[in-house]
């Protein structure tokens, strides 16, 4: 079946048949295409990379792509209008390998790839605007028209050949980005590539080079412009000086009696075009570029996120592209740590691939999603453990998250009475000294700014403590629920004025969490009667919603049951 999951029509709720179909594709400068003309009012546009269909998609993909997903609820949580475009990466050698193994066609290959990571997409609950396919007639458009700027500009010349050439990158490495290493399962020594650690081969042939070399001034001249552009820094460094050292120019197809399985040449279809152009175009291919009018494209993206092997790819050949179509890079790349196994690199050989579809089905969606934030790495690897989610699941969203439903829910307190007494000023209760300590360091030390807080981790795209400040008033709540020991009988007469602001710290934790469990937290707002209308950003702050908490009080319900989850319950 071939994929389509949304088009580009339906996807902004416009027409594409705009007056730059009647022009010359050249008649007007290519940068007023797409680059917004108000970047502050264009939507927030989040890319994962498109996953290569030759293998079965891993915890890495998941990752990943759930990152990619909580940024763009994050920027909705905030009132932004977000897009997030995913998809699999289809042309190249590796694939036409792959399917002939098979016994099928390329095609048929790819068609059954693309639906298993869509439905990992859909499985991991992922709120994609689009999940692309380089087999899509538009992407193979788009990527055609870039060739044909990149070569009437002049990037692009014919040239023969001759470097170590890895099939599983499907690329060519200068000398300097090759070493030798232990082939294990022969005892024999091989040259890989020092950056992904893939075998390569030598190989002479004749094909189109992009004229890379020439870009490396305008690639650092753009680095010093944008100094927080690669995420984190320490591969930033690394990358710049990498491309001072001088860049060699980039083969950009290959042979199409090699290569049959790839989009062919425009005016030489004796040659396909290199997989890493036709599949980094994707970004561009979402926007519905080169026909979207300034006015109307989301491009340049705000936030692309990548794994740290591809490095190279997206942050040297993706903005020198870009660059030489006078195309605006995108406004970060955000480069993660992969996932380990006690340690250890994840591989089929050693047994200690995470099946992403098993994991979910196991934990849960929004266990998983939590785990992988929470404990994934960003500067160094995250390390994958059953015993780390289920104990993490225990700790914080059974014990922590979950208890404080049921103890702000008792039906011991009546949640809608504490916030009608505070609407009424609080009924002139004045509280113990001791007590008043208690309050005032939940609600004016941990509870307000709390939103902010969680906000400034976001930008920094450290996801890992984003959630922590919001766990910190859980469980400062916690303390404080124990600590006043609102439960005793004689507590009745203040136990609606010191109840609010332990309701308030659900309702907003509720809130904050929503990008990363989006639906768990919605059972949460739902069991603490909160509004569907009062769960955005702006209701993240104490006192914003006096309109939650009727028939609260007395849920049986249990946002995170304990082990062993029934299905049902996920």
């Amino acid at each position: 079946m071939f994929l389509r999951c949304r088009s580009i029509h339906s996807t902004f709720g416009r027409s594409l048949s705009s007056p730059f179909r009647r022009v010359s594709r050249f008649t007007l400068p290519i940068s007023k295409r797409y680059q917004s003309s108000d970047a502050q009012e264009k939507p927030y546009y989040v890319t994962t990379p498109i996953y290569y269909v030759n293998a079965a998609p891993h915890i890495g993909h998941l990752y990943t792509t759930v990152l990619a997903d909580v940024v763009k609820r994050w920027q909705e949580l905030k009132g932004r209008e977000a897009r997030l475009c995913t998809g699999t990466d289809e042309y190249g050698l590796k694939i036409q390998q792959a399917a002939a193994v098979a016994g099928v066609n390329p095609k048929e290959f790819c068609d059954s790839g693309a639906e298993t990571f869509k439905r990992l997409a859909d499985t991991a609950n992922i709120s994609y605007d689009r999940f692309i396919r380089t087999t899509d007639p538009d992407h193979q458009t788009t990527v055609e028209h870039v060739w044909r700027v990149l070569r009437e500009s002049g990037h692009i010349s014919l040239k023969n050949h001759s470097g170590w050439y890895s099939i599983s990158d499907e690329a060519f490495y200068p000398d300097s980005a090759v070493e030798k290493t232990l082939h294990v399962p022969t005892g024999k020594q091989i040259l890989v590539s020092k950056e992904t650690g893939k075998p390569v081969e030598w190989m002479s042939e004749e094909n189109y080079h992009f004229n890379l070399s020439s870009m490396a001034p305008r690639l650092l001249e753009f680095y010093e412009k944008n100094p927080e552009w690669l995420v984190p820094n320490q591969r930033y460094e690394r990358l710049k000086e990498e491309v001072k050292k001088g860049l060699e120019d980039l083969s950009i197809s290959r042979p199409r009696e090699r290569l049959q399985w790839g989009i062919p040449v425009p005016g030489d279809e004796s040659q396909s075009i290199y997989v890493w152009l036709d599949a980094l175009v994707n970004y561009l291919t979402f926007t519905g570029y080169p026909y979207t009018p300034p006015s109307s494209t989301v491009w340049p993206a705000d936030l692309q996120i990548i794994g740290k092997d591809i490095i190279r790819f997206h942050c040297i050949y993706w903005p020198a592209f870009l660059l030489a179509i006078g195309a605006e890079p995108p406004k970060r790349i955000l480069s993660h740590a992969h996932w380990t196994m006690s340690k250890k690199k994840m591989s089929k050989s050693d047994g200690n691939v995470v099946d992403p579809f098993h994991a979910i089905k196991r934990w849960g969606v929004d266990a998983m999603r939590f785990y992988l934030c929470i404990d994934g790495g960003i500067v160094n690897d995250g390390d994958y453990s059953n015993q780390e989610i289920e104990d993490k699941y225990n700790k914080y969203l059974g014990s922590q998250i979950g208890s404080l439903v049921t103890r702000v829910c008792s039906a011991k307190y009546s949640v809608s009475d504490a916030i009608l007494c505070e609407r009424e000023g609080g009924r002139g209760v004045e509280l113990p000294e001791e007590l008043k300590g208690m309050y005032e360091r939940l609600r004016y030390g941990k509870l307000e700014g709390v939103r902010e807080r969680f906000d400034e981790r976001m930008k920094k795209m450290d996801f890992s403590n984003a959630i922590r400040e919001v766990l910190d008033v859980v469980a400062e709540t916690h303390k404080y629920i124990h600590a006043t020991q609102l439960w005793q009988d004689d507590k009745a007469a203040l136990r609606s004025y010191m109840l609010y602001p332990a309701a308030e710290a659900l309702r907003i934790s509720g809130i904050l969490l929503q990008p990363f469990m989006p639906q768990k937290m919605d059972k949460l707002l739902g069991l603490l009667k909160v509004g569907e209308d009062k769960r955005g950003w702006g209701d993240a702050v104490i006192g914003a919603d006096f309109g939650y908490g009727i028939g609260a009080s007395g849920t049986k319900e249990r946002v995170f049951p304990k082990f062993p989850i029934k299905e049902e319950d996920m």
